[in-house]
């Protein structure tokens, strides 16, 4: 017959009144951090395509967008097709049988997403500490 354990476990109910509390405080801030990847990938991604002869309103028409759910926040950056030359992004983005890419959105992606990340992991530490 095997010996039996016993284990005592202390402290649980602080660390969930520290996680509950850090939850609340949590998702203005992370907006925050959210809204600010999303401008510089919308600034990076303007400046690749500044300088198109053929497409030069293209890059003001790159904006993002933040979505709220619940316990969360959402970017979506792109070209707008309701702005001028907005319609183009796909085109020059993905390129055309004729037309080579000129990739803007992934490389500023690619760009920020380090910096967005540790701002992220930053931010979980100082509201559990």
């Amino acid at each position: 017959m095997a010996d039996d354990i016993s284990v005592t476990v202390e402290g649980v109910d602080r660390l969930l009144a520290s996680l509950t509390k850090a939850q609340s405080r949590a998702l203005p801030v992370v907006e925050a951090v959210v809204a600010k990847g999303a401008l510089n990938i919308k600034q990076d991604w303007a400046r690749r395509w500044t300088g198109l002869r053929h497409a030069p309103a293209l890059p003001r028409a790159i904006s993002y967008d933040l979505y709220h759910l619940p316990g969360s926040v959402r970017a979506e950056i792109g070209p707008d097709k309701a702005r001028r030359q907005g319609a183009l992004g796909n085109i020059i983005e993905f390129g055309t049988p004729k037309n080579a890419p000129r990739p803007g959105g992934l490389p500023a992606l690619q760009s920020e997403a380090p910096k967005t990340e540790a701002a992220l992991a930053r931010l979980a530490g100082d509201l559990l500490a």
